[in-house]
């Protein structure tokens, strides 16, 4: 006869690593078709968002639509923000002056590769091929791209999905 305490405890265990399986995929997913970062979306989060989010900028330039830089863990966070000039250029909603336009995250020492996020064989990633080692994966459609140098990360982008640039324009 079986051990009924072995089994339950090799039961929980399946359970919990089924979970953890289940939990990580969501979290991935997500990440890699995020058009926000750390609560940060592009054309909705305005500088006050960015400020609480992330704190004191070490670097802000020029003014209150400039772009803001940001100490974080594993890099430098830098945050760009719509301004008049832009709305007139693209044509965008009034609105949307003063929101962000971008995220960009420079990674320092990560050693995250396009087969670690899952990207090199991704479809919905285009692969760009330059010189000096440098390979960009973009994702126009969910505004996220990917710049690896030597095969590891870094630089990630967050920018407007294909959709909401749409929706911006007058």
């Amino acid at each position: 006869m079986k051990n009924p305490i072995l089994f339950s405890l090799r039961a929980r265990r399946v359970i919990a690593a089924t979970v953890l399986v289940i939990a990580a995929s969501f979290i991935f997913s997500q990440f890699v078709t995020a058009a926000s970062w750390n609560g940060i979306e592009p054309l909705k989060s305005k500088r006050a968002d960015v400020e609480r989010i992330l704190g004191k900028p070490i670097t802000d330039q020029p003014g209150n639509n400039g772009t803001l830089r940001f100490n974080v863990a594993g890099g430098v966070v830098t945050v760009v923000f719509v301004d008049a000039r832009f709305v007139a250029t693209k044509k965008l909603q009034p609105e949307l002056e003063g929101t962000v336009r971008q995220v960009v995250l420079q990674h320092t020492n990560s050693n995250d590769t396009p087969e670690s996020l899952n990207i090199a064989s991704n479809d919905r990633f285009e692969r760009q091929d330059g010189a000096n080692g440098v390979t960009i994966f973009r994702n126009l459609k969910d505004g996220i791209a990917y710049t690896f140098i030597s095969g590891k990360l870094k630089h990630t982008y967050f920018t407007p999905s294909q959709e909401e640039w749409t929706k911006a324009q007058k």
